[in-house]
């Protein structure tokens, strides 16, 4: 981004970031609602995925990373990610209390309320469904429904691997579906910001008599809602850039932006040193994005 451009808070971008290729999914929504917006997402690649890590573990992650946003100028952070919400939001507001967090949750409130047959199927992360966080939703909004906690691992390594529709990854719906609609579920929840990208798929085994529910679309309108509340929302007369980067090799988020959002994009490389999100491949001279994601020079990686 061209800093002599930037004209204030409001044209500072929305940090995103996610374990992977998930957040995307809220991207894409993001892109639809707030065009005006830059963006600076951040796809955790070398440790994905993050549903059968150690709580600590999801936390230090998204901790640093947060770190990393905030220091490039980020106004508002979307955790894009279910399982990093469930383990870590409260503690990322409580760090960094000067800086506005949207947080996921599976949507089960939506769900419930139009269910027909009382039986609602959630498809999410181990760590997700033993969450603090998803179980107080559940408690509280499902009263005289039936929830259907279904753990799916697996499905968040096909859709990184942009295999969407293939024979795994219908055989991995099926085996988690098939028993939600067995015992009555008419409606189920896509618990993972994996999960939308696979709506196709899922589609060709529920047909329509069974509604899908996910998150994405009510995560951009509370970003819009914040970025309004806190006078952020940037102006027209500034052109927007959305920078993705990734811990990983950036070919695989780049196949991902062109296979998921159907859009080439700035790619741009981190690694992980001692705990630490750098900038650039080990061991190579990078450019530096500071504040706003301007460059700053070369540096060398550690």
């Amino acid at each position: 981004m061209n800093s002599s451009r930037l004209q204030g808070p409001a044209d500072a971008p929305i940090g995103v970031f996610d374990s992977g290729v998930g957040g995307l999914s809220i991207v894409r929504e993001l892109l639809k609602l707030l065009p005006d917006e830059s963006l600076f997402y951040i796809g955790d690649q070398a440790n994905c995925p993050y549903g059968n890590r150690p709580a600590e573990e999801i936390v230090a992650f998204s901790r640093e990373i947060s770190r990393y946003l905030i220091a490039r100028g980020a106004k508002v952070i979307v955790v894009a990610c279910n399982t990093v919400s469930a383990v870590a939001l409260a503690h990322l507001r409580s760090l960094f209390p000067k800086t506005p967090f949207v947080g996921m949750v599976p949507a089960v409130k939506p769900a419930v309320q139009i269910t027909r047959s009382g039986v609602v199927g959630v498809l999410a992360t181990p760590t997700t469904i033993a969450g603090r966080l998803y179980q107080e939703v559940v408690k509280q909004c499902a009263v005289g429904k039936r929830v259907i906690s279904q753990p799916s691992p697996g499905l968040v390594d096909q859709v990184e691997a942009g295999d969407l529709d293939g024979p795994e990854t219908m055989a991995l719906l099926e085996r988690y579906i098939k028993p939600l609609l067995d015992a009555g579920a008419d409606t189920l929840v896509l618990g993972c910001s994996h999960y939308p990208f696979l709506i196709p798929a899922i589609r060709r085994l529920v047909e329509d008599a069974v509604q899908l529910v996910d998150a994405s679309e009510a995560i951009a309108r509370q970003t819009a809602r914040i970025l309004e509340r806190e006078g952020l929302r940037r102006q027209e007369s500034v052109l927007p850039e959305a920078i993705y980067a990734t811990t990983g090799a950036p070919e695989r988020m780049q196949f991902a932006l062109e296979r998921l959002l159907g859009r080439p994009g700035r790619v741009h490389a981190l690694h992980w040193v001692n705990g630490r999100v750098v900038d650039g491949y080990p061991g190579e001279e990078q450019i530096e994005l500071c504040l706003h994601g301007h460059s700053a020079g070369a540096v060398k990686a550690p």
